[in-house]
């Protein structure tokens, strides 16, 4: 669907990374509004999914980041797979979609290198590794009718097909190697303080097959989303870091601030 990887960019100064944005809201939209439009002009972004589900806002957004960045990279999250408002599509047509917008904005979403630096965007979805979903979340759980996928597709088909997309990308090799990835790699990166209550909804993060794909590129340092719970951990020698900006009243687990990562 997308070019495997893009070659001979020049360096840039740092890489930043923030994660679900949801500019619907206004005060996320102002946040991106306030973002200067000199200090990150050689600096590049990374831009962890779950930005909007409406197309048209999607597109400002992406021309708003890259009038205040060198190069802004996208990774989608579910939320931007939504097509409750656009009939006569699926979601996987939605991504196409997606694709050609970021294309028409300066926007990549292909494994990019910049001399010894590589940021390699891997795509994922849930498939109940992480836990089995309880009836309420089955019932709750707004992708369920926020989403549309073709006859057939079940969690792990939906899964299954996001993975292979990330097929191409597993062999990349540099001295310095950023993978990203929307949903959660593995569960026990989430902290331990999650009450109970609120992990009802584990099954729906992420999958352990994402998790084996890094595993595969070796990055020193893996950034996601999803979650909305800042934190950065390191496991068996690689990096998690999740920087969210999440919704305006999660000023208790998200910074709501960029993160430079390098």
């Amino acid at each position: 669907m997308f070019a495997a990887t893009q070659q001979g960019l020049l360096a840039v100064a740092r890489v930043y990374a923030i994660s679900d944005i949801h500019v619907d809201y206004q005060e996320n939209r102002l946040w991106v509004d306030n973002l200067s439009r000199v200090e990150y002009k050689k600096d590049t972004l990374i831009l962890v999914g779950d930005v909007t589900d409406d197309l048209n806002l999607l597109e400002e957004t992406f021309r708003k980041l890259g009038r205040r960045f060198y190069r802004v990279h996208f990774v989608p999250g579910n939320h931007d797979l939504w097509v409750r408002s656009y009939r006569g599509i699926d979601s996987l047509e939605k991504l196409r979609l997606i694709g050609e917008i970021a294309g028409a904005c300066g926007v990549c979403m292909e494994s990019c290198n910049y001399g010894t630096l590589s940021l390699v965007p891997l795509y994922g979805w849930y498939d109940y590794s992480f836990g089995t979903p309880g009836e309420t979340m089955l019932e709750r759980w707004m992708d369920y009718y926020a989403c549309r996928w073709p006859a057939g597709f079940d969690e792990d088909e939906i899964t299954g097909h996001f993975l292979r997309l990330n097929t191409d990308r597993l062999g990349i090799r540099n001295k310095h190697v950023i993978t990203f990835s929307h949903f959660v790699p593995r569960i026990d990166l989430l902290p331990a303080f999650i009450p109970e209550k609120r992990r009802e909804v584990y099954p729906m993060l992420g999958s352990v097959l994402l998790e084996q794909q890094i595993r595969a590129v070796k990055p020193a340092l893996h950034i996601f989303g999803h979650s909305h719970i800042n934190l950065e951990v390191a496991v068996d020698g690689i990096r998690y870091l999740n920087s969210a900006l999440g919704y305006p009243h999660e000023t208790l687990i998200s910074a709501r601030k960029l993160r430079r990562v390098f």
